[in-house]
């Protein structure tokens, strides 16, 4: 399985909704009434692998301006870009997913940049302008969701302290955690020529890889290349247990260029910050709130809803109530 559906198959795995790359039509039906998306220009879109003209029709007619899609070769990315235009539909993003930009074995580093590329390339293929990507991840012991204060230097990025008090029990995890900021950015950096050259960003996400899992470090991660080639992709849903959604949108800012809606039920009575991600308006996300945050940012992109097992009508109206600001 390649690493970027490997990403997919475990946001559905954790969600328990669902397989992410199709809904299941018997699923739970929640008593949303639909309501016009009046505030600002976001744009509704959901993920699919490999788009085509049947798909397309359905989600077009559930409500949907594009799709994200996965990765393919060039020549059939144009190919689906042609069948979206003839249809008024935009494939705006590649999911490129889990890269593994800090493996010790060269090789698969190497890999992991040769597909990225072919992410980017692919993105051009399908006139979209941003991949997602999520550099690396690290499995090392580390402090509860909760614990998290970050002591990081300004210049490098590197951590100093992870949590209050002693630090000891987190030192492979600190360390881990700066050989992977090292390893990432060389390989960013090295790919920005190729981001360039096919006019796609690599939008930077930390989808559950135990890396900048607060939103002060993510976004110093993220400035610190100084390049429009690279910037931030959100998940609303994702990092709800280490800090509010507002938080993170608020702190990132203007780095933002896509956003994935996800939610995210928090477990009160776990100690460890656990619980598990459920269809869009049934979690602890407060998406009132998240609507106005987008607002302040002055974020008018697309909305990618992520995951569930609901219809794409029913997606299609709550995600209407979102960018309504409800």
């Amino acid at each position: 399985m390649s690493e970027a559906m490997n990403r997919r198959r475990f946001l559905a795995m954790s969600a328990g909704v669902g397989t992410g790359l199709c809904w299941s039509m018997g699923s739970q039906r929640a008593a949303h009434a639909a309501v016009p998306a009046t505030k600002g220009g976001l744009k509704k879109a959901v993920i699919v692998n490999t788009p085509n003209t049947e798909e397309l029709k359905k989600l077009k007619a559930a409500g949907f301006d594009g799709v994200e899609a996965g990765i393919v070769e060039a020549k059939l990315a144009e190919s689906c870009r042609q069948a979206a235009d003839k249809l008024g539909m935009k494939i705006h993003s590649v999911l490129r997913g889990w890269a593994k930009f800090n493996d010790p074995d060269a090789s698969v580093v190497a890999d992991s940049i040769a597909t990225t590329e072919k992410a980017l390339l692919a993105a051009q293929g399908y006139g979209a302008d941003a991949i997602l990507l999520v550099p690396c991840r690290i499995k090392e012991n580390m402090p509860r969701a909760w614990e998290f204060s970050y002591d990081f230097d300004p210049e490098t990025g590197h951590v100093k302290k992870v949590t209050y008090g002693d630090n000891g029990p987190f030192e492979a995890y600190i360390k881990a955690h700066n050989h992977a900021i090292d390893t990432s950015r060389e390989a960013i950096n090295r790919l920005i020529p190729v981001a360039q050259k096919t006019g796609v960003v690599m939008a930077v996400e930390n989808v559950w890889n135990n890396l900048w899992v607060r939103p002060e470090i993510f976004r110093h991660f993220v400035a610190s290349f100084k390049s429009k080639w690279v910037k931030a992709y959100f998940d609303i849903g994702n990092h709800v247990k280490y800090a509010r959604s507002t938080d993170w949108i608020l702190t990132l800012g203007d780095l933002i260029v896509k956003c994935h809606v996800k939610d995210f039920l928090l477990d009160a009575a776990d100690p460890d910050g656990g619980g598990k991600f459920v269809n869009i308006r049934d979690g602890s996300v407060r998406w009132p709130a998240v609507r106005r945050a987008l607002d302040r940012i002055g974020y008018d992109g697309w909305m990618t809803i992520e995951g569930g097992d609901l219809s794409p009508e029913e997606h299609s109206k709550r995600l209407d109530l979102i960018i309504a600001g409800k």
